[in-house]
């Protein structure tokens, strides 16, 4: 198994569930605490290509950063690299956890794609 690089914040229970999962799974997994050091701009890119999905569902939409900001307006106004240095400039704006093995990334937990994604 490949080992797998986790963006993940420790308090949060979904994270907690996302990393017990895959090391039942059996991967060998490199934490990275994502409100003490975000990822950089250009990794959140290089993340956001890989995973094929769009920028915004890399938003912790949920979030209480999200909503005190008031992103949910001001977002479709911001370019893509905007977007990128306003996650990269705070963690708790990230959706987490996210995974990934270099070629393929997933974001958030549900089970079904974990399983499709990264079950043996």
């Amino acid at each position: 198994m490949s080992k797998l690089t986790v963006y993940q914040y420790p308090k949060c229970g979904t994270c907690r569930s996302a990393v017990k999962w895959l090391q039942e799974a059996g991967h060998e997994l490199e934490l990275h605490h994502i409100v003490d050091a975000p990822p950089s701009a250009a990794e959140l890119g290089r993340l956001v290509e890989l995973s094929g999905l769009p920028l915004k569902k890399f938003f912790n939409t949920a979030g209480e950063v999200y909503r005190s900001l008031g992103l949910k307006d001001k977002l479709p106004g911001l370019s893509p690299e905007q977007q990128l240095e306003l996650l990269a400039s705070n963690g708790k704006l990230i959706k987490r956890p996210i995974v990934t093995d270099g070629k393929r990334v997933t974001v958030g937990f549900k089970q079904e794609d974990f399983s499709s994604v990264w079950g043996r």
